[in-house]
């Protein structure tokens, strides 16, 4: 699996925009569609305790939004930009 995975939905404007940024950065992705996977979208509440999109699954970090600096900070202590 990757260490880097997007979890969002098609309707999302935020979730092309993480997607979109992260390929900018030459950060490869595992992309998982919440509207076709129930489960990870249970798991992804879970693990946030929140239900927007996107999550961006960072190492073992969970960021909510299209958060620059959080993904930034994330790529980085993973050693990934």
């Amino acid at each position: 699996m990757s260490k880097v995975t997007v979890f969002s939905t098609t309707w999302c404007g935020f979730c092309h925009q993480v997607k979109e940024w992260l390929k900018s950065k030459g950060v490869e992705f595992e992309e998982i569609d919440l509207e076709k996977d129930s489960t990870a979208a249970k798991q992804v509440v879970e693990a946030t305790k929140q239900m927007g999109v996107p999550v961006t699954k960072i190492g073992e970090s969970y960021i909510v939004g299209f958060d620059r600096p959080k993904l930034e900070a994330a790529l980085k202590s993973e050693g990934l930009i």
